[in-house]
């Protein structure tokens, strides 16, 4: 790639200098081929091309530069492809004509290229139509744009990556781009996860790499950064002096729903916990960058992994749901958890001696999705009022995105009684009519632009899996038993009990409710 800069522009032609990089050419025009590998499966209905429309809708993708290229090995036409995505794109709140007329319109850049993953008469076809289309869009040498997104399982990644490499690079010396972005899981543990990372890796420069976890694309995720190193009230209290505790929490109130046999082979920590919180831990955890360029903000996530203890046995609890086994496609003794709480302990400066209570489950009483800074009780307390509960920072990730401070304050009256309450910013009341974009969007359009930001760097990623590895060995041996819980109950009791030691103080009384609009 050239040396030079870029700039982002908005659709009123304004630039952007906040956005301006000097370290590397990231061409914002000239033909753009997206190439969904997997275009036949759910994952690519569901999310993928849903985001790739809205990207069109919002003006992101250009109908004189992008064409949309799906392929798998579901022999189906052009047309039969578009039907199957159509109905992922329309529904009962955006049924206005001007919406169906759009999503007609975009159904018409995808062209559909049947073949095998490990085979190259299939990968030699995509590369002929995808150049047909570069020299129809008049493409400049060194203009024209290449992105592959692996809506696969990850055992057909490294012959993918091959016929990729074979057979459909852009091959242009004067610039132009080639980049590929693959969906979690990365691997099951540490070895086949570097086992997977050699396969790409020698085929694809990590510039090229783009791992996606989509909860780094979130809105309340992505204003970690700014809420922690934006505001000078946080700067003194964000570390062991201050905060007695940080909970993540995941929590669905549906069980597998027919994915048992997938979830089967995963549980609940490679699927959630191992990823997902672990991101938003390094996000509350780290230090400041030096800048907000990629590589410093992926540094200080590193450092964080790198500074975790090793898991104790005592500090683990896992749940099954009963009726979980129930499901045909699930072994009859399955051990594979549906709910862990697991601790960890971050060995630095500023993290010494917090607990980062990692909690997630299935077929819980509630859905959501938050990050709970608990903070110390207050010295001294002449109110009387620890009982009823402390200070802390919330940040509900979903549904009902909010941010609020739950606090201590007077009743109202002529006592001087004290009470529960909170400052909030809830965005559906806060942002009326602000759309919040889907993290795909966001990610999908990073990718497009060069920004590794929020992606998974090779060695962050091994950092995850040293943390995690002896654990789930743990669990895949049976030298861990979960225990069972009711649906539709908080989990396990001893989940409970287990944050009651690492020290969090359960509020009594107060619940937070999302203000109506």
């Amino acid at each position: 790639m050239g040396s030079g800069q870029w700039c982002i522009e908005n659709r009123s032609g304004n630039r952007n200098d906040s956005f301006v990089r000097k370290d590397e050419a990231v061409p914002e025009t000239g033909c753009l081929s997206i190439i969904v590998l997997g275009a036949s499966g759910d994952l690519a209905k569901k999310k993928t091309f849903p985001a790739l429309f809205n990207l069109y809708r919002q003006g992101f993708l250009q109908p004189d530069e992008v064409h949309i290229f799906g392929y798998a090995r579901s022999k189906i036409s052009d047309e039969e492809l578009r039907n199957r995505i159509r109905g992922y794109l329309l529904s009962d709140k955006n049924a206005s004509p001007e919406h169906s007329e759009g999503v007609s319109k975009f159904l018409q850049f995808i062209k559909y290229v049947s073949g095998s993953y490990d085979t190259e008469e299939g990968f030699q076809l995509l590369d002929k139509e995808i150049s047909e289309h570069e020299i129809l869009k008049k493409s400049q040498e060194g203009s024209a744009r290449r992105l592959f997104y692996f809506a696969l399982p990850p055992s057909v990644y490294p012959s993918v990556c091959r016929m990729i490499k074979r057979c459909c690079m852009n091959r242009s010396d004067l610039g132009g781009w080639t980049r590929i972005v693959v969906e979690k899981p990365f691997g099951k543990d540490l070895h086949s996860s570097e086992q997977l990372s050699s396969h790409i890796g020698e085929l694809f420069d990590e510039p090229q790499i783009y791992r996606i976890d989509h909860y780094l694309g979130k809105e309340l995720v992505q204003n970690l950064l700014v809420l922690r190193f934006a505001n000078r009230f946080f700067l003194p209290l964000w570390n062991r002096d201050n905060i007695d505790n940080v909970q993540i929490v995941f929590r669905e109130d549906f069980g597998t729903e027919g994915r048992g046999g997938y979830f089967d082979e995963y549980g609940i920590i490679r699927d959630i916990i191992q990823n997902h919180l672990l991101q938003v831990l390094c996000l509350v955890a780290m230090e400041k960058p030096v800048s907000l360029k990629p590589e410093h903000i992926r540094d200080e996530k590193v450092k964080v992994l790198q500074s975790v203890l090793p898991i104790k046995d005592e500090e683990v609890v896992l749940g099954q749901y009963e009726g979980y086994r129930d499901d045909p496609t699930v072994p009859d003794h399955s051990n594979t958890p549906t709910f862990a709480t697991v601790i960890l302990r971050i060995h630095n400066e500023r993290w010494e001696g917090v607990p980062f209570i990692l909690k997630a489950g299935k077929a819980l009483n509630s859905r959501k999705a938050e990050i709970r800074v608990q903070f110390k009780d207050v010295p001294g307390d002449i109110f009387k009022c620890q009982k009823q509960g402390r200070n802390e920072f919330v940040i509900r990730l979903q549904p009902s995105e909010a941010i609020y401070m739950k606090l201590t304050v007077k009743q109202p009256g002529l006592e001087m009684s004290t009470v529960q309450s909170e400052l909030d910013l809830s965005y559906k009341q806060r942002y009326q009519g602000v759309t919040i974009p889907e993290a795909y969007e966001r990610l999908i359009l990073d990718t497009i632009r060069g920004d590794q930001q929020h992606f998974v760097r090779r060695d962050e990623l091994k950092a995850a899996w040293e943390i995690f590895t002896p654990l789930l060995h743990g669990i895949d041996n049976g030298e861990f038993k979960p225990i069972s819980y009711q649906p539709g109950s908080r989990g396990p009791v001893e989940a409970d009990e287990l944050l009651a030691k690492a020290g969090y103080v359960q509020t009594h009384g107060y619940i937070w409710v999302p203000p109506s609009l």
